[in-house]
């Protein structure tokens, strides 16, 4: 219970004379509710922007179905008043979600999902420039206040083993200089079943670089709790 709902109840139950003058609690009554901010009265949903790329933006899917719908749709049937805002653009590098964090933080968000370094990864670009650009938009979101999750992914061995493992420690170690909240692996679901050599198909579109509408399902229902944890701790 706010400190606005108890003075509030107390107003409320003190007796009431009726006179044609207004009376001191009248006044105070008008004079609070007046300065009191409306967000206060009226709490607004907790804001949430998914900062990415095609797997954030939903490439390939129907609009109800892609990442941050389905993300949306967990996190309220978890109780949360939040709307998740789509900033995922195809493509996009970490490069181009750091050139776009003006634009991205003009939605006024609460906190951000960060999820980029899948198409850096599949153009082999080195390690050493994600982990720069991840670590400006991290700096950024400190300066701004704007806490944030970033959001991991396992790099193969297609470009060497340092590659992989530069690759694969930028966001643990960022998540750790920023005081940011780590999900180490967007694709984890489906990550596992390759590892365990079982079928995945099913989590896939044909491309074999998006996962499908059953995938994305699957993927929200991992991130899911470990959104929720952070969220609660947020609020």
């Amino acid at each position: 219970m706010t400190i606005l709902s108890l003075a509030l109840r107390f107003l409320a139950s003190r007796p009431c004379r009726r006179s044609g003058k207004p009376r001191f609690r009248d006044i105070l009554t008008t004079a609070f509710l007046a300065a009191t901010p409306a967000a206060v009265l009226a709490q607004e949903p907790f804001r949430l922007v998914a900062l990415g790329d095609s797997l954030t933006q939903g490439y390939g899917l129907p609009a109800d179905q892609g990442l941050v719908p389905q993300l949306q749709d967990w996190l309220r049937a978890a109780g949360h008043d939040v709307i998740v805002i789509n900033a995922g653009v195809s493509g996009d590098t970490t490069a181009g979600g750091l050139s776009r964090l003006d634009w991205t933080l003009a939605d006024r968000p609460d906190a951000m999902i960060v999820a980029l370094g899948g198409n850096d990864l599949l153009r082999g670009i080195d390690p050493a420039e994600s982990r720069a650009n991840l670590d400006a938009i991290l700096t950024r979101l400190d300066a701004e206040g704007v806490p944030a999750m970033l959001v991991g992914l396992p790099a193969p061995g297609n470009f060497g083993p340092q590659f992989q493992r530069d690759f694969g420690a930028m966001f643990p170690e960022l998540a750790q200089e920023h005081g940011a909240t780590l999900y180490p692996d967007l694709l984890a679901p489906i990550t596992q079943r390759y590892t365990a050599g079982q079928d995945y198909a099913d989590l896939m579109q044909d491309d074999q670089l998006h996962p499908s509408a059953a995938g994305v399902t699957a993927i929200v229902a991992a991130m899911g709790p470990a959104v929720d944890a952070w969220l609660d701790m947020l609020r």
